[in-house]
């Protein structure tokens, strides 16, 4: 569990020159910070819209405290009103996606996108809508992006990601599909859910042996799943006729 700490900054010494003409800069940064435990804080740049955004670091106390000053006005003046616009541009293109508003969805996840391009949340929201408007130009970028970071596939974003699987499935996009799954799966091994939907993915193009594969993992990890149970009742069944 994550605790908000807010916005803290650290000062940052550079030089210029050598010797006799050597100068010495400060410039001051900004990190919003995260407590898990009571040791462990997590630090992620602010990005230049005040929203967190790239790497997070995690410190232990004693690094956190030696270098990093909290700024709460900043906070409570700058991050936090660009958070909740962010979220709220995020929850409105997710909404007209599910309505069908496709051009209404791109709006809402593009300016979601403007204020911070590297959001998890708000790529899958413009992959799926991309996928669906069949715009395969731009959803080749997407998925290019999202492969590249691994937070898509925790489970926070476990509901945007299965929209945006389902809809690579919709669009018979079996492979795409596939190696997300396959890279959530890296991730998070033990989910019965996601060894289900990758064994659609793999049946759906036609691969029965590997839809099989991963019906069995599924079971193994959830005996009493009972819609893998069928579904590989059914796939048997096929393969004998």
């Amino acid at each position: 569990m994550f605790q908000v700490l807010g916005v803290f900054s650290k000062n940052i010494k550079d030089y210029t020159g050598a010797g006799a003409t050597m100068q010495r800069a400060e410039s001051k940064t900004y990190y919003y910070v995260t407590r898990s435990g009571v040791e462990k804080f997590q630090v992620q740049p602010l990005n230049d819209r005040n929203i967190p955004s790239g790497v997070v670091v995690t410190l232990n106390k004693k690094e956190f405290i030696t270098q990093y000053t909290p700024e709460i006005d900043y906070y409570e003046k700058k991050t936090l009103p660009a958070l909740k616009s962010l979220h709220a541009k995020i929850e409105k293109g997710e909404k007209e996606f599910l309505d069908g508003n496709l051009d209404e969805s791109e709006q809402s996840f593009t300016k979601a996108l403007f204020l911070d391009p590297e959001h998890p949340k708000a790529n899958l929201g413009m992959g799926s809508v991309q996928c669906t408007k069949k715009n395969f130009k731009k959803l080749s970028g997407i998925i290019d992006r999202l492969l590249n970071k691994d937070e898509v596939f925790m489970e926070s974003q476990r509901r945007e990601f299965n929209l945006f699987a389902i809809s690579l499935r919709k669009q018979s996009l079996f492979e795409e599909a596939i190696t997300f799954y396959d890279k959530a799966i890296q991730i998070n091994p033990n989910d019965e859910n996601l060894h289900f939907n990758t064994a659609r993915a793999h049946f759906d193009a036609g691969n029965n042996e590997m839809a099989l594969i991963h019906l069995d993992k599924a079971l193994e990890i959830a005996p009493s799943l009972e819609v893998a149970s069928m579904f590989k009742k059914y796939i048997i069944k096929r393969i004998k006729k």
